[in-house]
């Protein structure tokens, strides 16, 4: 198991930056997936960006070129550099850790809010 503790949300205008974090409870070598997710009211969750541990990224097509997953393997923290933020980035956003063999673990979830 890994416990999960997101932070850095908050409220922030159209166009400004955020900058997720993602602590985790282990070595996040050992993790071989972490992501971020987000979820908007009446929405589905959907996958934003992630990275595995030997460092390949993947992101949603609608966050490419604003958003940058990054990894601190000392401090076993993830983050989410969110860039140019748009409205429709407001949502609760959940980091997920994935370990193989293992129940996926989840945050508990911090809230992005963009004003337009």
């Amino acid at each position: 198991q890994v416990q999960l503790v997101e932070s850095g949300g908050g409220l922030v205008q159209a166009g400004g930056s955020l900058r997720l974090s993602c602590a985790a409870s282990r070595s996040i070598l050992t993790i071989n997936v972490m992501g971020w997710y987000r979820q908007a009211p009446g929405k589905q969750r959907e996958l934003v960006a992630s990275i595995t541990n030997w460092g390949s990224t993947n992101y949603a097509d609608s966050v490419k070129g604003r958003f940058t997953i990054s990894r601190d393997n000392a401090k076993n923290t993830v983050y989410l550099q969110m860039s140019s933020l748009k409205p429709e980035d407001t949502a609760v956003y959940y980091c997920h850790a994935a370990v193989a063999g293992l129940i996926p673990n989840w945050g508990q979830g911090t809230q992005v809010t963009v004003s337009s």
